[in-house]
């Protein structure tokens, strides 16, 4: 049996760990999550696939040092079988690990490129209105010419699982412009049991990808699929935007920085503190610099660098244009 959380304001974190980058950034974020919320309650999870037939080599995280890392933080690895995603949709991982969390026990899911930057256990997450990152471009649906709009798309999508479209619109932005349509980054999610809204997740995700909408038979769901799957789930279980208070998740309390380069060259002096705190004890330091862009953004100072090219007050409003300034000076690494 597993332990329940010691309180209704306690839960459970998960984020993926398998071996490569991955293993790397969930040894971080563990890191960033014990210095910032010392007296976190619930467990914290790496969940790992495990190898069969859908992965090309053994997806494990094998190195001694690494996995005495996690245990000395408390983590508790999590293996998880692979049954319809695998190497060729590895977003597919963040689906089917919620099956193997503990049933009907609260969770969070992160992306393991995420830091914690203060108290998580703080956040009032309300566990029976699930939500997930707002901090999200407008990567799905690609319109065609001459073919349907988000409307018609995304309506679709709602009456294929019997959902109430309207119910879902942001009224507040056009018609027809993308905010207006239910859409989230899955850098986070959560809800009161990972079961069931694992097992929402991937029928959805599945019936998505194998039998779409009339109107999605020109859209591209690699690797947009978790993303259009998230929130017809969060809309079935009664959540929606905005059921987290402003500045907590993606604000005071978490940051999701994608990659090193990204973060030295947008996040604030405090992200930048939190990730070398997070690195900084030395069996700690052993595991990560093994990991390049580790070693020569924050060991070799290469992220100094990165941020002596940018003005935080005066980014360029498009991501891409920050990725080119980096690759042109020969940083940008991941």
């Amino acid at each position: 049996m597993s332990s329940k959380p010691e309180n209704k304001n306690s839960f459970n974190v998960v984020v993926i760990g398998q071996n490569g980058r991955l293993m790397y950034e969930a040894l971080l974020f563990a890191s960033s999550l014990r210095q910032n919320d010392p007296d976190f309650k619930g467990r914290i999870f790496v969940a790992e696939p495990q190898p069969n037939a859908l992965w090309h080599n053994d997806p494990r995280m094998r190195q001694p040092e690494l996995l005495q890392a996690f245990k000395r933080l408390g983590v508790e690895i999590l293996p998880f079988e692979s049954k319809h995603f695998g190497q060729s949709y590895p977003y597919g991982n963040k689906i089917e690990a919620l099956l193997a969390l503990p049933e009907g026990e609260p969770f969070v899911f992160f992306d393991t490129d995420t830091l914690i930057t203060g108290k998580l256990s703080d956040v009032p997450f309300d566990f029976d209105r699930p939500t997930a990152s707002l901090k999200v471009e407008a990567t799905w649906p690609k319109l065609e010419i001459y073919g349907p709009g988000y409307g018609e798309i995304w309506k679709s999508l709602y009456d294929k699982f019997g959902l109430d479209f309207e119910s879902s619109l942001d009224l507040s932005q056009p018609d027809e412009y993308w905010r207006r349509y239910l859409y989230f980054n899955a850098g986070f999610f959560f809800y009161k049991c990972p079961r069931a809204f694992g097992q929402r997740f991937l029928d959805y995700a599945l019936e998505i990808r194998d039998n779409a909408p009339r109107a999605c038979e020109l859209q591209v769901f690699d690797p947009w699929l978790d993303q259009v799957a998230l929130p017809l789930v969060i809309h079935s279980f009664g959540g929606g935007r905005n059921t987290l208070p402003a500045d907590t998740l993606d604000g005071a309390v978490s940051c999701h920085y994608r990659t090193f380069p990204l973060l030295f060259a947008r996040e604030s002096d405090h992200v930048v503190d939190v990730l070398k705190a997070a690195a900084a004890p030395n069996w700690i330091k052993k595991v990560l610099k093994d990991y390049e862009p580790m070693k020569r953004m924050v060991f070799q100072n290469k992220g100094a660098k990165v941020r002596a090219m940018f003005d935080r007050n005066d980014l360029p409003r498009k991501e891409q244009k920050i990725r080119n300034q980096i690759k042109k000076a020969n940083l940008w690494m991941r």
